[in-house]
């Protein structure tokens, strides 16, 4: 069976697919903060600053600069009691490095009231981590210093 081009283009209208481009992504709700959700290998990322961050650490993790990474780890900040849940905070990432510390890092377009008391939930709790956040500033640069690898690639210290 032979297409005409008119069919062919009524068939990927119909399926809402585009010439050359795939399936065509329905947009992903946005976030309560204005900030544009990204899908970087297959993980939805409530920010682009988060999806820069997991790609620097994918490439930190290949270049064995690190020991390894895990998305969203939770702490109870709270224990629940009775039929009360706890009171729980996720951050972004915890990166392990190689000499055995570790970081807990969360990506922030700016810091909310809610975080801030969130983060002093989190000093209560557990004295002896410390939680980094990850900014970009005023230019939309990332605030954390960035180098150069042997290859010119742009990697987070």
């Amino acid at each position: 069976m032979r297409w005409t081009e008119e069919q062919y283009t009524e068939y990927l209208r119909k399926n809402n697919k585009h010439p050359g481009k795939g399936l065509i992504l329905t947009p992903v709700k946005k976030s309560k903060y204005n900030a544009n959700r990204v899908r970087v290998d297959g993980i939805l990322f409530d920010s682009q600053l988060e999806a820069d961050y997991y790609s620097d650490l994918k490439l930190q993790l290949k270049t064995g600069m690190i020991r390894g990474f895990c998305r969203q780890p939770e702490f109870v900040l709270q224990e629940g009691f009775g039929d009360v849940r706890p009171i729980t905070y996720r951050a972004d990432f915890i990166v392990f490095h190689n000499d055995g510390s570790y970081d807990i890092v969360d990506t922030k377009g700016f810091e909310t009231q809610e975080f801030k008391r969130t983060r002093k939930l989190f000093k209560a709790k557990f004295p002896g981590l410390e939680l980094k956040v990850l900014k970009r500033d005023s230019n939309n640069e990332s605030t954390h210093k960035k180098y150069c690898d042997f290859e010119g690639q742009e990697l987070w210290d």
